[in-house]
């Protein structure tokens, strides 16, 4: 979907760039599959910041979106391709033929009086699901499964996609868009093709109003505060003792970059082939 610019009249115009919603066929949600979002602020059940950065933004409406695609062997059509405010990604949204109304995740090339399944017997066609273990090698796919029946948790943001590249007994190797290789097994469900909306990655935000919009309110760097509020703060431009020359960390002291989070014994690293940076995985 092509990027909207503008003439730069103002600065806040001048880098601008917005999504021409082309694609868009219908501006009101269906009203039972959708919820008012409930705004936190950042802020836990006893009213305490646990994530900073975060408040205002615009009112937002919660579309339930299926992920799991467990209405197998039902045939649907596609009514309508809609804008969701809570992700990049179109989504576009099923009538089947006893009535009933879903949300899908829209994949590239969907259109309206598309005809779709899910389950095994379904045809490996774009925006079908079907288990790992009934797609043709070499596939694109989105919204993975990782556990059976769950519903799809992996390339579900705007442009993504992952490989099925081939398969050994009762798993298959899916190459991530992280470049990672991962064993999956192929009674987990996923989807046929590439996410939509490509173009997401070229929008700018362009002013800092726009940010304001989405619900991210500014955040000081800590190399700018003082020696109280921050391990990195502190000192008269940039010094040894505050000023950047000293490993980054968070406001809590821990290390903020080439600290590894991962845990060296998670049960799942035995699923993990290559790592995302193309070197074996030594952890299994």
């Amino acid at each position: 979907m092509p990027v909207k610019t503008f003439r730069p009249l103002t600065p806040g115009r001048r880098f601008l760039t917005v999504s021409d919603f082309s694609n868009i066929t219908k501006k009101k949600p269906e009203k039972k599959l959708v919820k008012t979002k409930k705004k936190t602020g950042g802020r836990n059940c006893y009213g305490r910041i646990t994530a900073r950065a975060i408040g205002g933004g615009h009112k937002q409406k919660i579309r339930t979106v299926d992920f799991r695609r467990n209405k197998h062997g039902v045939e649907a059509e596609v009514i309508a391709i809609e804008y969701d405010p809570m992700r990049s990604a179109r989504l576009a949204l099923l009538q089947y033929s006893d009535g009933e109304k879903r949300y899908i995740v829209a994949p590239v090339g969907m259109e309206i009086g598309t005809k779709l399944m899910s389950g095994p017997e379904a045809p490996a066609e774009v925006g079908n699901s079907m288990p790992l273990g009934s797609i043709p090698v070499a596939t694109p796919v989105h919204n993975i499964e990782l556990i059976p029946g769950r519903g799809g948790q992996i390339a579900r943001t705007a442009g993504s996609f992952a490989t099925l590249m081939s398969r050994d007994g009762d798993y298959a190797q899916i190459k991530m868009p992280s470049g990672e290789i991962r064993r999956i097994h192929c009674k987990c469900q996923a989807t046929i093709g590439q996410v939509g909306n490509t173009d997401h990655e070229k929008i700018i935000i362009g002013k800092a109003g726009r940010n304001r919009h989405l619900g991210r309110r500014p955040m000081t760097r800590g190399l700018v505060r003082n020696p109280v509020d921050h391990p990195n703060g502190g000192g008269n431009g940039k010094s040894k003792g505050g000023g950047g020359r000293q490993h980054l960390v968070s406001p809590w002291g821990l290390l903020a970059k080439g600290y590894k989070t991962r845990n060296k014994h998670k049960t799942s690293n035995k699923f993990i082939l290559v790592r995302r940076d193309g070197r074996p995985n030594k952890l299994k």
